[in-house]
């Protein structure tokens, strides 16, 4: 078995432990979402109190092990998602959800800002249907500050794939690229996160 393999296993494991108890009695829970740019998205949610870590990712789609090559090309079916393990007790998915809908824009189809494609679709992967039904309130919720439907998919998650380790921790690990300077960093600025 390889590394990969052996590392998409544990995390296919991680995902299935919701609301479990780690070793040190802390709560731990599992949220998937799609939000554009994982670089992004991760940045974002890394942040906040609560959130123990954060693994960019690939998710929703057919082909199993994909590359980020394969996944931009459009046609792998799988969103780029950030995997958010939280302690509950510190903040709750409601909560993860608002920041969501804050963070990008849910209205756009297959967009957010310059990166179009599939893979950039607004999308929340529960990991339980207390978690659906969550979702779902908050989607509703959320459309009133918006003119613009929402088209967030709400989906079930199957299958996580990490991403690459040059995708992890991107942003902390090149903040003067362009991608980071440009993008990053100006949304972090409007949600006022340091």
């Amino acid at each position: 078995m390889n590394t990969r393999t052996t590392i998409m296993l544990a995390l296919a494991l991680m995902t299935t432990s919701v609301d479990s108890m780690a070793q040190d009695g802390s709560q731990r829970d599992t949220a998937t979402f799609g939000a554009g740019c994982f670089w992004c998205v991760e940045a974002v949610f890394e942040r906040l109190p609560g959130v123990i870590s954060v693994t960019a990712g690939y998710t929703g789609g057919h082909r199993p092990n994909p590359t980020y090559e394969q996944v931009c090309t459009g046609t792998t079916g799988h969103a780029e998602v950030a995997q958010i393990l939280f302690d509950p007790s510190k903040i709750s998915y409601e909560k993860l959800l608002k920041v969501l809908w804050e963070a990008h824009d849910p209205t756009t189809l297959n967009r957010q800002g310059a990166d179009t494609g599939t893979q950039y679709r607004s999308a929340i992967f529960y990991h339980s249907d207390a978690q659906k039904a969550t979702a779902e309130r908050s989607r509703a919720e959320a459309q009133k500050g918006f003119e613009d439907p929402i088209v967030t998919e709400i989906t079930p998650l199957k299958l996580f794939y990490a991403a690459e380790n040059y995708h992890q921790d991107y942003f902390r690990n090149n903040p003067n690229a362009p991608y980071c300077r440009f993008v990053i960093e100006p949304k972090l600025k409007k949600l006022k996160m340091p």
